[in-house]
């Protein structure tokens, strides 16, 4: 599965080093070339002997070991790579990573790169929970770095709580969908909306939802990673964009609509935003006061135009059109509903009951409904997964869906489709 890969492993200090050993076996049996480095804290968990007995190969561990630099310098050793993967990734190495240090062999060749890199965090809760450490993480993920992991769970100093290191593995799988499913969606351009949208009452309030745009954006890092052109259309959201994505902030749903109309034609539109469909018809221009004995305050309100409908029927319609329900009740029967006077292809529906707990958490639970060229509807239910996963899932079904468009030569809006490439 990995065959002619090479893989440049970095291995930092951490008792989750252990589970690199097994990672290591896991990419040789795919048949990939692994060379490793160890940071002087990886060498504390597990031995170079160990690393190059596994690798078949010398493990490096020192920048200034002339053996070393004659045999392969940190130049080549980053760019004879295919992808670095470091695993663990301690809240140190991290640091050194976003701050751009490159004080141990490690830190240089990961410095000096020109390929893709992936991380494996590894630390105590508390230092995964750590602003320093999610505002180097969120420099690392803006720049395209991959994350793998962490996960919640018991850890070697007895405590619980986010910060393990994903399973070997998931990283081995996390790596192979990296070279599977990097250029699957190359030469399709996608719009996705995301997050909720604000509608002025008056120059202080607005009206809105509890959407925390998580979903739109896992979606669109995801196409992006498979080679796909993104545009991401972003209510008022407290997320920075993914890396690779072009990002349009917007604040009303007439701002997204408007947005959305700009970027078209593409081939694929995501209507992941819970737009408002209702806004206020005459927002006051000056703060409404509230007075002693005032008659109560009555809003008139109007419809904002349905973004998801106008996308599905304008002239330059996007090859397919997806949308998402998020309803309370009945969810199925009101989704079926909801694809056919939208006129969208598919629909993902969850329900947001606040028992479900979906509104801003990490995980989602979709139904995906599908209408054919015969306008018959199926309906899958997917188990809950985090939104990532979710995204990922999407990802697979949009690609499938292209080959479909390959076979039949369909290209409704003159833009490459994935047999373009």
């Amino acid at each position: 599965m990995l065959k002619d890969k090479s893989i440049l492993l970095v291995i930092t200090g951490g008792i989750a080093a252990y589970k690199t050993l097994d990672l290591i076996r896991q990419y040789r049996k795919a048949g990939a070339s692994v060379r490793a480095i160890l940071t002087k804290g990886g060498e504390q968990f597990v031995t170079p002997l160990s690393v190059s007995a596994l690798c078949e190969n010398q493990a490096y561990t020192d920048l200034w070991s002339l053996k070393d630099e004659s045999e392969m310098g940190h130049i080549r050793l980053s760019r004879e790579a295919d992808l670095i993967v470091i695993a663990p990734a301690s809240a140190d190495f991290i640091a050194k990573l976003a701050h751009g240090r490159a004080d141990d062999l490690a830190s240089t060749c990961v410095l000096a790169a020109d390929k893709d890199i992936m991380i494996a965090p590894a630390m105590n809760h508390k230092m995964w929970d750590n602003p320093a450490t999610q505002a180097n993480m969120r420099t690392l993920e803006k720049r395209g770095v991959y994350v793998t992991g962490p996960e919640n769970g018991e850890m070697a100093c007895g405590e619980t709580g986010m910060g393990r290191m994903s399973e070997p593995e998931t990283v081995f799988e996390d790596t192979l969908n990296h070279f599977q499913n990097g250029q699957k969606l190359a030469g399709l351009k996608v719009i996705v909306t995301s997050g909720p949208t604000h509608e002025p009452i008056d120059p202080v309030r607005y009206i809105s939802n509890h959407s925390s745009g998580k979903q739109g954006h896992a979606i669109s890092e995801v196409l992006a990673k498979w080679g796909a052109e993104v545009h991401l259309v972003s209510g008022p959201v407290s997320l920075n964009p993914p890396a690779k994505v072009k990002n349009y902030p917007v604040t009303s749903a007439t701002d997204m609509l408007n947005q959305v109309k700009n970027l078209l034609p593409a081939d694929i539109f995501i209507g992941v935003a819970a737009v408002a469909d209702w806004k206020i018809k005459t927002p006051s221009d000056t703060k409404l006061k509230k007075s002693e004995g005032a008659t109560p305050l009555t809003l008139e309100m109007t419809e904002n135009e349905d973004i998801l409908k106008y996308v599905a029927s304008c002239d330059r319609r996007p090859d397919l059109v997806i949308g998402f329900a998020a309803e309370t009740g009945d969810l199925k029967d009101k989704a079926k509903r909801k694809i056919k006077t939208k006129g969208c292809d598919w629909i993902l529906a969850n329900d947001v009951t606040h028992t479900n707990n979906i509104f801003g958490s990490d995980e989602n639970h979709v139904n995906l409904i599908k209408s054919d060229e015969n306008n018959e509807l199926s309906c899958e239910e997917w188990p809950r997964l985090t939104k990532k996963d979710v995204a990922i899932k999407l990802a697979h079904e949009i690609a499938d869906k292209f080959k479909t468009f390959e076979r039949e030569g369909k290209n409704d809006n003159n833009l490459n489709i994935i047999s373009a490439k």
